[in-house]
């Protein structure tokens, strides 16, 4: 029988999704949160090779964020890879920081990556937008003010190969915590990483 705090009673947890990925991804941990986090939104963002720009797909995360919970109740947020740099333009460009309780980025590249590097703007909007310096990431890390009554917490690994250093996919704010894992995809997958995540999850 699952056993842990709580968190606040019907605080919201949305779970935003990468490149290439679906919601399934997070299938793994919510089987280990066990309804221990309700409700739970985990909203289906088309990101094909040829995603739209980060900015699109925050649009339409915003759009199914109020039409689960409205425009107003606080909720807590978690982003895998491109899902986290998604969630954290709703945050700064859209107005969520306004109703973000917690924001947890895991393996996402806040800081750009080395991978994105070669892609030409014109052709992936999404992963241009990852690029080390891109106009998108150097307006979100130039402020960081609307982060900062967020409790703000970051996950990732060092032996990302997706996000290229590893040690880039963190936020510029709050605790990090790099997991020892050996894959991007064992982030979501290997109990050395689900269980400090399920943790952080049920903290009041």
């Amino acid at each position: 029988m699952p056993s842990g705090p709580e968190p606040p009673q019907g605080t919201p947890l949305v779970l935003v999704h990468g490149l290439f990925d679906t919601p399934r991804v997070f299938d793994r941990l919510d089987r280990q949160l066990a309804g221990r986090r309700q409700p739970l939104l985990k909203p289906a963002l088309p990101l094909p090779l040829r995603a739209a720009a980060i900015e699109t797909s925050a649009e339409r995360l915003a759009a199914a964020i109020e039409a689960a919970f409205g425009s107003q109740k606080p909720l807590d947020i978690l982003g895998f890879s491109m899902g986290g740099v998604i969630a954290r333009t709703w945050i700064q460009r859209m107005g969520g920081h306004a109703r973000t309780r917690r924001f947890i980025s895991l393996g996402s590249p806040q800081q750009g990556t080395l991978v994105a590097q070669p892609w030409p703007r014109r052709l992936l909007a999404g992963i241009a937008d990852l690029k080390m310096g891109s106009p998108l990431l150097r307006e979100l890390n130039a402020d960081l003010s609307l982060l900062q009554g967020i409790d703000c917490r970051s996950y990732a690994t060092v032996f990302d190969l997706m996000v290229v250093p590893g040690w880039r996919a963190v936020l510029p704010i709050g605790p990090r915590r790099m997991l020892p894992v050996w894959t991007h995809q064992q982030l979501l997958r290997h109990p050395a990483a689900l269980d400090p995540l399920v943790a952080d999850l049920l903290r009041p």
